[in-house]
């Protein structure tokens, strides 16, 4: 079957409005500085034909269908960001085979500055639980070829899932080896990033042990359309990433540094009403620069809350912390006990509680940019406890919960873990980023009286990719704070199987009917653009126990 379809720009909705002067100002003083550099990496024929710099991607996978993604360069100056570059015609071909000698799919669109040359194609219409290739193709020159994987019929009965499970990329702290290493692997059905697939702040200001590895482009810190878009090309074009882009499709979430450091609702502490212009611009501006650039499927409100399902094995509802939660609390008073504040809005937590419990498949995942479990640092020596408070970005006089997780709106969680066990609704394993720290825990619905009161779910946490974490922050050798650190947190928290605060890594998460497993590796050097990885320890959950268990072989 051939399908043509016409690409949307979910993005346009989102800022309808001219730009403004210090945009356009932005943008031309950037083509000026960039433009010159990127014309001689360019291909001899740059300036007679189009070239994709930005690899391909696919993403958001349905039993028929698939979100694909590139980004197109017509002319030198049409720099990401610059609102430079003609229109260019782009069109797609999606076929069964690396080949391209069964075609199912083609299309076109064209790509214009409005947009910044993105392209999307949500093709369907295809096989359920299927490999297929893609490329594009514009003015006479095809894109690098890429592989995509349709998800399961919904009434399928699937023996097994593999997704890659990554979060908190910083470029300017190290190389993305983890997405390299997901890449050469060849078995995912899926990779998962929850969260801090950019960051926003200025070269040299955050979390590179005070060594910039590689520098951010642009080199302030991002606010307006143009940045953001500069910022989300700059990171297209690491070729780990484009490797991973390649391979398999991606369901992505955003966390705080898609916008600005510990964002609410109504502002971020990384953002200075009006000197920084005005967070409803530029939290617009982000989210725009993100549709655009991302190959998710924008849902409710221009959000990323939304749910896939993988026929009868699983279900996976992904969460938008950012959007509609109240501004942090400040210290650990009763105010995080207040239940006017929300993490998740309201409208979102009834869709979350309904579905996990009109959901009929066997586990129920969570994509979760935030800890849900509680966590107690109160009893951390002074040494230990000011640089885990820098980086949970807690007052450093010591207070008991990070305010940004779950811990500062326990209305919303304790109404979400009462839901789960007033019905009776087993096998539910939250999927988490953002914390820097690989984490195997229980979700206790008390975790004062806990192991007496029962456990609601299960959390896997992966640590960052490059992003700082404790190690980083004291300056020690790695495995030495971990030491320490890991089991006076798992003596005030004994809902926490296991830690870990010092490496880099990512996880690979296998689902079968009978247990949900998280293999967790961690790469040999951040700033090491050959790093190796190797396997750090793996931990599951059981089906009807929502409990996590250590296992001894990765799957």
């Amino acid at each position: 079957m051939t399908s043509r379809l016409n690409s949307t720009n979910p993005g346009d909705a989102l800022n309808s409005r001219a730009p403004r002067r210090r945009t356009v100002v932005k943008a031309a003083a950037a083509t000026a500085i960039l433009a010159a550099p990127l014309a001689a990496a360019l291909p001899a024929r740059a300036a007679e034909a189009p070239v994709f710099l930005h690899g391909v991607a696919s993403g958001d996978p349905l039993p028929d269908g698939i979100l694909l993604w590139t980004r197109v360069t017509p002319a030198a100056e049409a720099i990401p960001g610059s609102g430079l570059g003609p229109d260019t015609q782009v069109s797609w071909t999606v076929a069964r085979d690396k080949a391209f000698t069964s075609v199912v799919a083609t299309g076109s669109t064209v790509a214009t500055a409005a947009s910044d040359h993105t392209v999307k194609a949500d093709i369907r219409g295809l096989q359920p639980a299927t490999d297929y290739w893609f490329r594009f193709s514009a003015g006479g020159t095809d894109s690098p070829v890429a592989r995509t994987r349709t998800a399961p019929a919904a009434d399928a009965a699937v023996p097994g899932l593999r997704f890659g499970v990554v979060s908190c990329a910083n470029w300017e702290a190290g190389y993305f080896s983890a997405y390299r290493h997901l890449a050469a692997r060849g078995d995912l059905d899926a990779w998962l990033h929850l969260g801090d697939y950019i960051y926003e702040y200025k070269s040299g200001e955050y979390g590179t042990r005070g060594k910039v590895v590689r520098p951010h482009s642009p080199a302030n810190e991002i606010i307006t359309l143009a940045d953001y878009r500069t910022r989300h090309g700059r990171y297209k074009t690491d070729p780990d990433l484009q490797a991973l882009h390649a391979k398999a499709p991606v369901v992505a979430i955003w966390d705080d540094h898609e916008f600005a450091d510990n964002s609410w609702s109504g502002g971020a502490v990384n953002h200075t009403e009006g000197a920084e212009g005005t967070w409803t611009d530029r939290q617009a501006a982000a989210k725009q620069a993100y549709f655009e650039w991302m190959p998710v499927r924008p849902a409710i409100a221009g959000t990323t809350y939304r749910r896939l399902r993988f026929g009868k094995l699983a279900d996976l509802s992904l969460l938008d912390l950012r959007s509609f939660r109240s501004q942090q609390a400040s210290t650990a008073s009763g105010s995080v006990d207040d239940p006017d504040r929300t993490i998740t809005g309201r409208a979102q937590l009834d869709w979350l509680k309904a579905g996990l419990k009109s959901s009929d498949t066997t586990w129920r995942l969570v994509g979760n940019s935030v800890m849900i479990s509680p966590f107690s640092v109160g009893s951390l020596s002074a040494d230990l406890f000011k640089p885990l408070a820098k980086l949970l970005g807690l007052p450093q006089e010591g207070i008991a919960v990070n305010t940004d997780q779950w811990d500062g709106y326990t209305d919303d969680r304790r109404e979400l873990l009462g839901h789960l066990r007033s019905n009776a609704i087993g096998n539910t394993v939250f999927l988490t980023g953002d914390i820097h720290m690989a984490w195997a825990n229980d979700v206790p619905v008390d975790a004062g009286t806990y192991p007496l009161s029962p456990s609601a779910a299960a959390e896997f946490v992966v640590t960052s990719m490059t992003s700082d974490n404790l190690d980083d922050i004291v300056k020690a050798p790695e495995g030495v704070v971990s030491a320490v650190a890991a089991p006076v947190i798992r003596a005030a928290n004994r809902h926490v199987h296991w830690v870990d605060t010092d490496r880099h890594g990512y996880g690979v998460l296998d689902v079968t009917a009978d247990r949900a497993q998280m293999d967790y590796y961690v790469t040999s050097d951040r700033t090491n653009p050959n790093a190796t990885s190797s396997w750090a320890r793996s931990y599951r959950t059981r089906s009807g126990t929502q409990t996590v268990e250590r296992t001894y072989d990765p799957v």
